[in-house]
């Protein structure tokens, strides 16, 4: 068997006082000071929601798009302990730490949305349950995959708090959370997608299709490993640390065999459908739908040879790009192309207020992340490292 030596993670260190967090602390006060206004005086308050748009970009933005980015810990988690490729294990913990970030937050995404708030316990008493509704699918899934990171991901503070002893009780039930932790994602995942499929009608044929759960699922992935390389990048620039290429050029790879897979059912279900013809109609769904696909494609021209993947622009714009095509994917079946037969009169475009929550909800994102890898061993040990 085939063993990998890695360096131990080890904090970054250095001040938690800089210029990306005071920004960051900035917008998470605005976004508490709307919060506030919110849950005194109701959602009408802050937020453009209506009875034709009942879900804005709190739901689709904070949630749906939110819990795809925060794949990276899922997708490399297939890797390492379901393919065994034990060689990209330095990038668990990061990409955990990234996906928890993002859960913990799209699950507060729900909250903030939610118009009677107080009764947000519904969710979790039986009572109330109906196992037949697949947001109730969702609920349960995401909320059980949140607790599981955090399980999965709390060796790194008993290392810091050197308990040592716990640690070592821990690991012995570990892969049974490591399971879970692959299974819930898959399963939820491809739930968001049948969210649009029980609108039926209401969304754009280009993305109402019986096949966007497995659409949701393989974009899902391959946002994962999108991020994994953008987020790597972004550390290793902020912190002054060399890029895992020996990790990241062989991971792009596979990104990219899964991004195939994705084009080809994606393309593949829109001719067997005869729904392709839609993207042809001049209009601004149209025009996003070929942005969308562009963003897809666009990293087999950046990252599709050897040598282009040896250069760290390229897999950061590969990375950059998947994002957008995922978001994109989300934005599209949930707002620009929904709406088809909703009714004359109903619009919906963002307000001020409920983009600033959102911005605020990442700049939460970036703070925790900041705090915990300079304060807690997330990023491997390297021996010339700089921390600024």
């Amino acid at each position: 068997m085939t063993t990998h030596q890695h360096a131990a993670p080890t904090p970054v260190g250095g001040s938690l006082v800089n210029a990306a967090t005071l920004v960051c602390g900035v917008l998470i006060a605005i976004m508490a000071a709307i919060l506030l206004v919110r849950f005194i005086f109701g959602l009408g308050m802050v937020a453009n929601i209506n009875d034709g748009y009942s879900w804005g970009i709190w739901v689709v933005v904070d949630v749906m798009i939110g819990s795809a980015l925060a794949c990276g810990g899922f997708s490399v988690a297939l890797l390492v302990y379901i393919f065994n490729k034990g060689e990209y294990h330095p990038l668990v913990r990061p990409a955990l730490l990234a996906s928890l970030f993002g859960y913990t937050l799209a699950g507060a995404g729900i909250f903030v949305d939610l118009g009677r708030w107080w009764n947000f316990w519904h969710i979790f008493w039986p009572g109330y349950a109906n196992p037949s509704s697949v947001m109730f699918e969702v609920a349960v899934c995401v909320t059980a995959y949140i607790l599981v990171m955090w399980i999965e991901f709390s060796p790194v503070f008993l290392e810091k708090m050197g308990r040592r002893d716990v640690k070592k009780k821990l690991n012995k039930w570990l892969f049974f959370f490591i399971a879970l932790g692959v299974l819930l994602p898959m399963m939820h995942q491809s739930s968001l997608g049948t969210m649009l499929v029980v609108m039926g009608g209401q969304v754009n044929p280009l993305w109402q299709t019986p096949a966007v759960p497995l659409i949701y699922l393989l974009t899902a992935i391959a946002i994962g490993y999108g991020v994994v390389l953008f987020e790597s990048c972004v550390a290793a620039a902020g912190y002054r640390r060399t890029i895992e290429m020996r990790l990241l050029n062989p991971l792009s790879k596979i990104m990219l065999g899964v991004l195939a897979v994705y084009l080809v059912v994606r393309f593949g279900d829109l001719l067997i459908r005869g729904a392709l013809g839609e993207a042809f109609h001049p209009g601004w769904v149209a025009i996003s739908f070929w942005i969308e696909n562009i963003a897809f494609v666009a990293p087999f021209f950046l990252i599709g040879s050897t040598q282009a993947r040896r250069n760290p622009a390229n897999l950061f714009l590969a990375g950059i790009a998947i994002m957008i095509g995922g978001i994109l994917l989300r934005l599209n079946g949930f707002l620009i192309g929904y709406g088809h037969f909703t009714g004359s009169g109903w619009t919906y475009f963002p307000s001020l207020a409920e983009v600033m929550v959102t911005v605020g909800i990442f700049a939460i994102e970036v703070l925790g992340y900041i705090i915990i890898t300079r304060r807690f061993p997330v990023l491997p040990r390297e021996h010339a490292q700089v921390a600024s």
